[in-house]
């Protein structure tokens, strides 16, 4: 009766994650909204941040290098676009960048949200373009042949240049949860596996 009780105790724990050592625990990542575009704007780019009322006012005052989303109980309105531009009915949280220049034939623009537990980790990859983070809760990591950057709740953190290669971790005692804005190139694969050198 011992044993099954052991078994039984094992079982309940795994199944919790409880016996699972902080390194293997599972980095989420979910798709929030995506498009793809033919031509980016001029110059150099920034991803604006912003948060609107509803969903319906966040999708008509999107432009063409817009997208609209609901995510962590709020409305936003992700544009890439020049630094210290605004959308009327928006108010501003955050602009990340300067986005690293591609050139690609079409572009893909996509948000994720992402995150996990305190050791939490992707694996080791690249993108055909950047990524850059908004930190909604928690501490985000980022290690790359540059070195280790850090952000914390309420801060941003811009990428890198298309094929860097990267894991991004959460860092913090709580959860990490983060917005992840990507503008790369559409025909490639939108990650690949790498390694550090």
């Amino acid at each position: 009766m011992k044993l099954q009780t052991a078994i039984a105790l094992s079982m309940t724990a795994l199944a919790l994650g409880l016996s699972q050592p902080a390194a293997a625990q599972k980095f989420d990542i979910k798709p929030v909204a995506e498009k793809k575009v033919k031509q980016l704007p001029s110059g150099v780019l920034y991803w604006r941040l912003e948060n609107f009322p509803t969903l319906a006012q966040a999708e008509a005052a999107a432009g063409p290098t817009s997208l609209a989303a609901e995510a962590a109980g709020r409305v936003w309105l992700f544009t890439l676009g020049p630094k210290g531009g605004s959308t009327p009915g928006g108010s501003k949280v955050a602009e990340v960048g300067p986005v690293p220049p591609i050139s690609a034939s079409e572009y893909l623009l996509r948000i994720n949200r992402a995150g996990g537990p305190g050791g939490a980790k992707t694996p080791v990859h690249t993108h055909p373009g950047s990524e850059a983070f908004y930190v909604l809760a928690g501490r985000l990591g980022q290690k790359t042949p540059h070195g280790v950057s850090y952000a914390d709740a309420g801060r941003s953190m811009n990428g890198h240049a298309a094929d860097t290669p990267m894991e991004v971790f959460s860092a913090g005692a709580t959860d990490l949860d983060q917005l992840v804005m990507f503008v790369v190139d559409a025909a490639r694969p939108f990650s690949s596996p790498a390694k550090f050198d």
